[in-house]
Parts: C-alpha cells; structure tokens; sequence
C-alpha cells in the first residue's frame, strides 16, 4: 500500500472512530471490579428507533438460582420459572415473590386463547396448563407413543395452537432419550401433536412474526436463527439461516426470543440480547450484566421487555410494542 493511500485511510479511520467506539458491539467492556455491565450498543442508527439512548435497566427483583420463562399477567406481575429452585414464582414490580407451583425444572411460558397459563415442564418431559391456584394438567408429554426429550420454549400461533420445541438440554440426567431427534412441534386443540422440523440440532427460543407468515426457531448448539415460511395449512417449508449469533466460550447461546410489531426480533445471544430487523440485520445488542435467558413484553401497551438474567428479573423500557400473539392486536 502507498504512503499516500495509508494517510487517507488513517484520515478516515480517524474521522470514524467516535462512531465506532460508540456503536461498535464486537469485543465486551467490564466495569472495575471485572463485573459486567448494562450497555446498548449500536450496530445500525435503527438501533436508536428501537431503544432509546437513554434507556435505563431496572431491576425487577434478585436471589433466585436460574430464571426462565417470563410471562406478564396484566393483572401486574410476570410469571417466572426458576430452574434452580424448582418453582414458577409470580414476581411483583416492588420486587415481591409469590410462588404459584412447586414443579421440577420449569421452562419457557406463554399464555394461550383462554388465558392458561402453558409451561415446558422438563422434569414431567411435558406441555402443562397451569391454574390460578396452582394445579396443573398434562396437555401432551409424548409423540408416536414416545416421551418427548425436555419441551423448553412455547409460543402461541396464528392459529391459536400451541407450538413448542423439544431439545434434550434439560433431559433428567439418567433418563432415556425415546424420541431420536430434537423436533419443533404443533399440538392441537384436540390434544393431537403434529412433528413440523426435525433439522435443528437444539432447537430452543421460537416467535412468530406479527403477520403470521414467518416462524422463527434458534439452534443453541449451531448458534443461529432459522426461519421458515408458515402456511395457512399449519405447514413449514423453506426452511434458511436467518442469522449467526456467534461468541466465546461462557458468553451464552441463542435462547428466548420476542417479536415487536414492525417484525424485529430481540434474541437472547452472548453477552445478552441481539436485536434484528426482519431483513436478518443485527441492528445491536443490550448487553445485560448476567448472562440472560428469556424474555417477555410487558406493562400496559407491552411496550416494556422483562428479562430473565440467571439470578435477577431485569425490566428495559423500549421505543416500540410488542407482538403478544395470544392478544388481539
């Protein structure tokens, strides 16, 4: 390279570096004493339509061992699952805990047409509908006769089905894995289950986009987002990697994801959460101080992310609603 050429390249990098080292998201910064800490950075100006710059994370409430599978109740609090304490908790904005159900290592959440309460229960290998009081109901725990692996997340769809992914990441250590691949699944309102895709290695965290057209699914062992075209006929078909979300070791996997109206997606990933638009850009991350899991809209509007972070309920005000597909939008 000339000398010519490497002055005006430095002249450039120069007159861009406020703008990447105020919007770059590769690398991580950790506070004095090696904690992590809250950051929003930019990848895309979009960013910034989504989330505010001065955006603040609150901490919901703290001292829980793992944290799953929010849900917010619009009666005030959002239901969490602790993995950890073997239990489903409703959580309060003041920080206050009640416990619904003591139920071995409970998963991801969602709320269906008649306003139950669903939840992954891995230890049960099953899809439950959890009571007001705390009673629950198996809706499906096999599929051809066979136990499913440990259901972990589960959303509602365009149809008002119930859709679910069934990794082994939390098969009880000692059991038998019966089914022999790791599926994306339907089950009806006649309690029939229906396999949609087997080819995800761990499928995990699972959202449909606001029109119904596209399903989302991430892999936490590959590390990226699929999606698939959704037909009327409850079929899925053109199956393609919507996006990479790669990190270092320890940093977290691709997990819970959420859907705004516009369609971008907000993935948990490393470090924290990985906003896309429904183009598949990486518009930015929220980097979050503990390794996050899941996450649900919330507050009235649902104009509020509630994030489970391993031991903390974290809530971010944002810039934009949520999708919430058991509600009529």
């Amino acid at each position: 390279m000339s000398l010519r050429r490497q002055s005006l390249l430095f002249c450039v990098m120069l007159a861009l570096l406020p703008w990447l080292v105020g919007n770059a998201s590769s690398g991580w910064e950790e506070g004095p004493s090696g904690e992590r800490q809250f950051e929003l950075r930019a990848l895309s100006p979009k960013f910034w339509t989504l989330v505010s710059r001065e955006a603040k994370l609150m901490t919901v409430a703290t001292g829980f061992g793992f944290t799953e599978g929010p849900v917010w109740d619009p009666s005030g609090f959002v239901y969490v699952s602790d993995e950890t304490l073997n239990k489903i908790f409703r959580v309060y904005p003041d920080g206050r805990k009640e416990t619904l159900i003591s139920l071995g290592d409970p998963d991801g959440n969602t709320v269906d047409s008649q306003q139950r309460l669903l939840d992954c229960a891995s230890v049960l290998r099953a899809i439950i509908a959890v009571s007001p009081d705390g009673q629950y109901k198996v809706l499906a725990d096999r599929f051809d006769g066979k136990r499913f692996n440990s259901p972990n997340d589960v959303v509602i769809g365009p149809d008002g089905a119930v859709y679910f992914t069934d990794p082994t990441l939390d098969l009880v250590k000692g059991e038998k894995q019966e089914i022999r691949f790791q599926g994306v699944y339907r089950l009806d309102g006649r309690g029939g289950v229906h396999l949609l895709t087997k080819d995800l290695s761990q499928p995990n965290g699972l959202a449909f986009s606001p029109d119904g057209r596209r399903l989302y699914v991430d892999d936490s062992e590959q590390r990226n987002i699929r999606v698939y075209d959704f037909s009327a006929s409850a079929m899925l078909t053109n199956g393609r990697i919507f996006g990479n979300e790669l990190g270092g070791h320890n940093e977290g996997v691709p997990d819970g994801m959420r859907v705004d109206r516009e369609g971008n997606l907000f993935v948990v990933g490393p470090l924290g959460i990985w906003v896309w638009d429904a183009e598949g850009h990486h518009l930015g991350t929220i980097l979050l101080p503990e390794q996050p899991a899941n996450l649900a809209w919330g507050d009235p509007g649902y104009g509020t992310l509630y994030i489970t972070a391993t031991t903390s309920v974290y809530r971010l005000k944002t810039r934009v609603r949520g999708f919430v597909p058991y509600l009529k939008h």
